[in-house]
């Protein structure tokens, strides 16, 4: 697992300071609470389906993860009593075509627009590219346009797959392949911008 040095605190525009961290198998509780803070329109948009709670099975499978093949990041309010979560991001490579991931981030609803998801997704790009994965795949509804307005911005390729889109992003066209301690550095900076909110 990563130790410390992959973690970094920031300071979001509302002043709340989050750290950033890989996700840890202690986070079962976390993550439950934080699909709870989710409004049943961002767990749809995020599961592709109703989602109301996840079992042991699944907080197990989300948090007990390898950081090579399933790798994820949550950013924490550090200064809020029990540390709640703010957001994750994550991967899954495809063990079909190992250099090909899925990639998802979530953001809670009282912190959307604030950078959140922008800051851990490029964290998550530099370690999918420190593990040999050069490609982000993902399903979106067709009108989450919060998603795929920054998605086709950075050349992300679109396709309708049963319903919903494909989309696929090529890595290393669209980021710079700094490492992970290069992106902590540039997030604790506020090199990535949030998209502002429509």
């Amino acid at each position: 697992m990563p130790g410390a040095t992959h973690e970094q605190i920031v300071t979001l525009r509302d002043g709340t300071r989050a750290l950033i961290r890989p996700i840890r198998a202690e986070d079962k509780e976390a993550l439950a609470q934080g699909l709870a803070r989710l409004s049943s329109e961002s767990r749809y948009r995020r599961f592709l389906r109703p989602v109301t709670s996840l079992n042991e099975r699944e907080l197990k499978y989300l948090t007990e993860i390898d950081y090579t093949n399933h790798y994820a990041w949550v950013a924490v309010a550090v200064d809020d009593p029990g540390q709640p979560g703010l957001g994750v991001a994550r991967y899954i490579r495809d063990p079909l075509d190992p250099e090909v991931a899925e990639a998802a981030v979530a953001v809670v609803d009282d912190y959307q627009g604030m950078g959140i998801g922008t800051m851990l997704l490029r964290v998550l790009v530099a370690a999918a590219q420190e593990n040999g994965i050069h490609t982000f795949r993902a399903w979106v509804l067709g009108d989450n346009t919060s998603i795929l307005r920054p998605l086709e911005r950075i050349g992300a390729r679109r396709k309708p797959d049963h319903g919903v889109l494909r989309i696929e992003v090529d890595l290393a066209e669209v980021f710079d392949g700094s490492s992970i301690q290069d992106a902590l550095r540039a997030v604790a900076a506020g090199e990535f911008q949030p998209e502002p909110r429509e």
